[in-house]
């Protein structure tokens, strides 16, 4: 190897090695900062695209969530309050029954009569506040079934059904002007009653199932959206025990690159003695 005061090839190799060592710290100091064997497109473009792809859809999954848990929480709302509505036609019905009884005198028959339209007016005061996030799917405001988003392309939906529990509607026949000042009156209200009852307490087996499928609907986009978020951590998540085991043989290898820099730079001092007489 020929020795020159003007190219040092040894420091020059040494300089290499030394760099790549450098860069190779700095990829894992990178890792380790960030928790990612994978935070950019440099790093590896394919597995970057697919991870942005994922969490792309984990995102739309959270929209979709937030929608499920609205649903929930309608549905939850309206049969609470249907709940309370079939009670107080349980009670309606023992006035009209009383009511139908020909041996109570007129004062009695005007205090059922006072304590149905009471029970009326309960059912209606029910209705009316059985609302949430601004809708009330009893009240028979919404003219169509309110739907809410199932998949992360919004592509898919389920449906909670409205139900019109005001008086005088498709299911509570009695309107708010129904009285049972007589016999005659308690006992064509009877039949109405009893065929609001069924209706009703059929319009909330309905919502409860209606219930039931978006509240599994929500438990398994919670499951995906988990299974999603793993599946990116395993394309992109450093193994830190590992990084932390390349960094200490990588500091080592850095300070002996340093040291190899350092005496290939004194090598041409060597030529010195080579003139000294």
């Amino acid at each position: 190897m020929t020795i020159s005061v003007h190219t040092n090839n040894s420091a020059l190799v040494a300089l290499q090695n030394l760099n790549k060592t450098n860069d190779k710290l700095a990829d894992v100091q990178s890792r380790i900062n960030t928790g990612l064997k994978v935070s950019g497109p440099k790093d590896n473009a394919s597995v970057w695209a697919v991870a942005q792809g994922q969490r792309a859809d984990v995102g739309a999954l959270s929209a979709v969530k937030m929608s499920l848990d609205r649903a929930t929480s309608m549905a939850d709302v309206a049969m609470a309050a249907g709940e309370s509505i079939s009670d107080l036609l349980n009670q309606v019905k023992e006035k009209v029954v009383a009511g139908m009884d020909p041996s109570i005198d007129t004062a009695s028959r005007n205090a059922l009569n006072s304590d149905y339209k009471a029970l009326l007016r309960q059912i209606s005061q029910v209705v009316a506040t059985a609302e949430f996030d601004g809708a009330n799917i009893l009240d028979g405001s919404l003219a169509a079934n309110i739907t809410f988003l199932a998949n992360a392309d919004a592509t898919a939906f389920v449906t909670l059904g409205v139900k019109n529990f005001s008086l005088g509607g498709a299911f509570i026949s009695m309107g708010a002007a129904s009285s049972i000042a007589t016999k005659t009156m308690a006992t064509n209200v009877l039949g109405q009653l009893n065929n609001s009852i069924a209706a009703v307490n059929a319009a909330l087996g309905d919502l409860g199932a209606q219930a039931r499928q978006i509240e599994a609907h929500n438990t398994f986009v919670s499951k995906l959206t988990d299974v999603l978020e793993s599946g990116i951590g395993n394309l992109v998540d450093a193994d830190l025990a590992r990084e932390s085991a390349r960094l200490q043989a990588l500091q080592v290898q850095q300070q002996l690159g340093a040291q190899a820099l350092s005496i290939a730079n004194q090598a041409p001092q060597v030529i010195l003695s080579l003139f000294k007489g």
